[in-house]
């Protein structure tokens, strides 16, 4: 079970790699909030390839993509879909929205208005809209990247707690090295790459993948590390809020995906490391005198992983 879902992770990273260039690690994560039927905040500066990151994901897989730009004025209705009374017919047809696509890019989240943005909340947790007292389920399987600028704050509207906790993984591109920019110059000369992108993965070897990580193997001692800094966030001195039990089953989760496409049936406290910060600090909110000392949700989880003691694992020898 291990090598499917190896096998189809690595096609799918080789071939975004392609397109974005030089951030394997940011691909990697991508694809694990893939595989754990999860969702991703980009956060990061225009120019570094968020968008082209979600198209990219959407053509490797063959799913159905949209891409909703987010402003102050866009309505609920414009995300999830409306009725509309049909003079032929005399009856209300449903137009559905461009949160009914697999891969759905939310550009620039922030911008749009709390009530705007509370539309997705349903979409993200329960894979179903609900419009007009009519739910209707969501294809599967369905991906929210939203991507939000970092830097200008100037008509933007913070994401709530509610929100920001729905986000599996939160990620950041950052400028390309020296080399990677002369590649990407050269890549893009005549064309962008992303015109002669293929589909590498079906949706059947997708599912099967997402299936296979749930069988990673995680030791008592790992899980109980898990939820030992999960809670360690809550008793922080620089922390108002911490991450809830949502965030534990996120590192959880996310850890399996890694062991697996890494190769393992089993989880190291190695997987758990790697993805702490990830999963755990847009869920974590400081206290106002945490804010005035420059302090950030970064350097927090940074600080009780070095604090927390290490699980032991048993050697165990991977199967197939």
């Amino acid at each position: 079970m291990v090598k499917v879902a190896q096998a189809c992770a690595e096609k799918i990273i080789q071939n975004v790699e392609r397109v974005i260039i030089g951030k394997r690690e940011a691909i990697e994560t991508t694809v694990i909030a893939l595989l754990c039927q999860g969702h991703v905040l980009i956060e990061d500066v225009p120019g570094v390839g968020k968008t082209m990151l979600a198209r990219a994901l959407a053509r490797s897989i063959g799913c159905t993509f949209s891409r909703i730009q987010f402003t102050p004025d866009l309505l609920p209705s414009d995300v999830t879909g409306v009725h509309i009374f049909n003079q032929k017919t005399h009856q209300f047809e449903f137009r559905p929205g461009p949160i009914f696509a697999q891969i759905v890019l939310a550009d620039e989240i922030n911008r749009a208005t709390p009530k705007t943005q509370s539309a997705l909340l349903e979409a993200m947790e329960e894979r179903q809209v609900t419009v007009d007292g009519v739910t209707r389920p969501l294809e599967q399987p369905f991906l929210v990247l939203a991507t939000q600028n970092p830097i200008e704050y100037e008509g933007t509207f913070p994401l709530p707690e509610a929100q920001l906790d729905r986000f599996l993984l939160r990620i950041h591109l950052g400028y390309p090295s020296l080399q990677d920019e002369m590649a990407i110059l050269t890549a893009q000369q005549f064309e962008h790459p992303i015109v002669h992108l293929a589909q590498v993965v079906t949706l059947e070897e997708l599912r099967m993948a997402q299936e296979a990580i749930k069988q990673t193997h995680v030791e008592s001692s790992i899980r109980e590390y898990v939820v030992m800094l999960v809670e360690a966030t809550r008793r922080h001195p620089d922390v108002y809020l911490g991450a809830s039990p949502r965030g534990s089953l996120a590192l959880f989760k996310t850890a399996q995906a890694r062991a697996a496409i890494s190769g393992r049936d089993y989880v190291i406290p190695d997987d758990v490391k790697a993805l702490a910060s990830a999963t755990l600090t847009h869920r974590l909110i400081l206290n106002p005198s945490a804010r005035t000392r420059h302090a950030d949700a970064h350097h927090v989880v940074h600080e009780l992983l070095h604090s927390l003691p290490l699980p032991s694992v048993r050697t165990r020898v991977t199967v197939a």
